[in-house]
């Protein structure tokens, strides 16, 4: 399997409560958070790729450069759209959207690094070590 440029992923979910930029600490009000819909774009770009990947792999997301450009209330849905534009060996490069009932709400870039599972936790595993 493989990665290629026009691979596209989806993820939704409803803004509630939990996602506002309240609960995030983000902001005082109560409308869908930047952090969640950070979160949901790398959703989308992760989830797109994951079954095009060797057995024993992921992704990680390494940078992410977005604008959120409307607000979104309590009880509408949102869901963010990628689509894989660069393939440099491990390296990803995605556009990210996101989206409310009424339209866009935001958009940018977003680069992922493809990496072993195993060899990546033990890296990061050393981090605890004495």
């Amino acid at each position: 399997m493989s990665v290629t440029v026009g691979l596209k992923g989806r993820a939704e979910t409803l803004v509630n409560d939990a996602n506002t930029a309240q609960a995030a600490c983000s902001g005082a009000l109560p409308v869908f958070g930047t952090p969640f819909m950070c979160a949901l774009m790398e959703e989308a770009a992760w989830k797109s790729i994951a079954p095009h990947l060797e057995v024993g792999q992921s992704t990680v997301g390494t940078r992410l450069n977005v604008s959120h450009d409307s607000a979104t209330p309590v009880g509408m849905k949102v869901w963010a759209e990628s689509e894989v534009t660069e393939v440099d060996g491990k390296r990803l490069l995605l556009t990210v959207t996101a989206f409310d009932e009424k339209g866009p709400i935001g958009t940018g870039i977003h680069e992922r690094f493809i990496v072993t599972n195993d060899r990546f936790l033990s890296k990061t595993a050393k981090k605890l070590e004495g």
